[in-house]
């Protein structure tokens, strides 16, 4: 901050001499501010100095399904998360229970922040008439809404038209590019869970290895058939088989495919494993899809350049995934085979991507 003028420091009681040796230390003092005039300022010109932006507040939404509630507007095209202006001296997560209350009519209250994002004064779209600042937009975490919760949402008279839950890979034909780049860096961090992710322009001054690799961009790929536990029955087909492959801190081996940034779980193969057993399988309109639980004995150079692999907490995995309420069912069977491998419970923490060389434990 620069160093604000002190025109309390004058000695009004100095001698003839101390005067003009302070006459000269002023004099030095005023070359020093011709030569460098950003440095010393009054309280107003400091104030002046300074820049001014908007400030607004959001909240991200998820129904169990993962989906993102997103509403329609009456003054523009596209879609946005619920959220608005900040008012003067109000703070940010007020504003987001206000405009919640508002816009939805439904209560809550939002401390937990997933992102602050830097929107630069030259982003297209603002009128010139508007004279726009730029912006500092804060997002808030809102949790996951049931059924019932949903049903609660009172629309008001005017502004909100409509709102609808997207999958997230459709946000950026529903939205502004920048508003859809924000709310998938968001929903990442919460799925990482790590603390507000810092963006620019939408996009991770610090990208994680979900950003890296453009998780959720492609739509998740749905098996929402019921979950049974247990062998497969001999006269159903089988469409594929995965395993929840566990490493010894209780974390399990997940798949993304660089081309596309989709989420899926190894074949049982993927890797040397102890202790496999049949875990259950999902069978319903997509077919039958079969899972075993194994404990990872450790994890060979990758052989496929393809995929990249990540370490994930079994939620982790379910809310990258599109498993519909059956899902609660398998994470569950997934935790049951956890604690028979005798594993942790891991806790969560940032997706690490497996090096390429492989890991040994």
């Amino acid at each position: 901050m620069p160093q604000l003028t002190d025109h309390s420091a004058t000695d009004h009681s100095a001698t003839d001499n101390s005067a003009t040796d302070n006459s000269a230390t002023d004099r030095g003092a005023s070359d020093d501010r011709e030569h460098d005039p950003g440095t010393w300022m009054t309280p107003e010109e400091y104030g002046a100095s300074r820049a001014v932006v908007w400030t607004a507040a959001v909240v991200l939404v998820t129904d169990t399904d993962g989906r993102i509630l997103v509403q329609s507007v009456d003054y523009r095209a596209d879609r946005m998360l619920p959220g608005g202006a900040i008012d003067a001296g109000e703070a940010p997560s007020a504003a987001a229970a206000r405009e919640l209350r508002e816009e939805l009519g439904v209560d809550g209250r939002y401390p937990r922040g997933l992102a602050v994002d830097w929107i630069p004064a030259d982003t297209p779209g603002f009128p010139p008439e508007m004279r726009f600042p730029g912006e500092i937009l804060h997002v808030y975490d809102g949790g996951t809404w049931t059924p019932d919760r949903i049903d609660a949402v009172r629309l008001p008279a005017r502004e909100i038209t409509g709102i609808q839950f997207a999958e997230p890979a459709d946000l950026p034909a529903l939205m502004d590019p920048g508003d859809a780049r924000r709310a998938l860096a968001a929903l990442r961090a919460r799925i990482n869970g790590s603390g507000a992710a810092l963006l620019e322009d939408g996009r991770p001054t610090a990208p994680t290895a979900l950003d890296r690799l453009g998780v959720l961009r492609a739509r998740r790929v749905p098996q929402r058939g019921a979950w049974h536990c247990g062998p497969v029955p001999a006269q159903l087909p089988v469409r594929d088989r995965s395993a929840w492959l566990f490493a010894p801190d209780g974390r399990v081996l997940l798949r993304i495919a660089r081309a596309t940034g989709a989420a899926q779980l190894p074949p049982p193969t993927a890797a040397p494993a102890t202790g496999s057993a049949p875990l259950g399988y999902r069978y319903g309109e997509e077919g039958l899809h079969a899972r075993v639980a194994a404990r990872l004995a450790g994890l060979p150079p990758a052989a496929d350049p393809a995929y990249a692999r990540l370490l994930a907490t079994p939620e982790q995995v379910r809310e990258l995934s599109d498993w519909g309420p059956a899902g609660e069912d398998e994470l569950a069977a997934v935790h049951a085979a956890r604690i028979r491998l005798g594993l942790p419970a891991p806790a969560r923490t940032p997706l690490t991507e497996v090096p390429e060389e492989g890991v040994r434990w």
